[in-house]
């Protein structure tokens, strides 16, 4: 099964792509749209769609770093931040981390 995401749509995309509940659709995040976080023990956030799973890669760049976060089962997702936020939050593969990323930026689609 799939991770639950919750997306806001208006009443109008909805009847475009006639998004059905039970119907196949998948969702699109860009990568610099997610927020990574390592530890949120006692902490709450806004934002509602929160995974949490295990850092697969990292990979350094000129200005930022590319995290893959895999939650198991081939599911997975990228996330662009800092290289100083990467070095601050020592990310390392196989460390825990969990992606946040707000409803309001998922953009739906479904299959032709």
């Amino acid at each position: 099964t799939g991770q639950k995401i919750v997306a806001i749509v208006t009443h109008e995309s909805a009847q475009n792509l006639n998004l059905k509940v039970g119907e196949q659709a998948f969702a699109l995040i860009k990568s610099s749209s997610i927020i990574v976080m390592t530890e949120d023990e006692g902490i709450k956030f806004s934002a509602r769609n929160q995974f949490a799973g295990t850092v697969s890669r990292v990979l350094p760049g000129a200005v930022n770093t590319e995290i893959m976060i895999d939650f198991g089962d081939g599911q997975n997702i990228a996330a662009i931040i800092t290289n100083e936020s990467c070095e601050r939050l020592e990310l390392a593969v196989g460390k825990n981390a969990s992606a946040l990323f707000k409803a309001s930026s998922v953009i739906l689609g479904v299959p032709a």
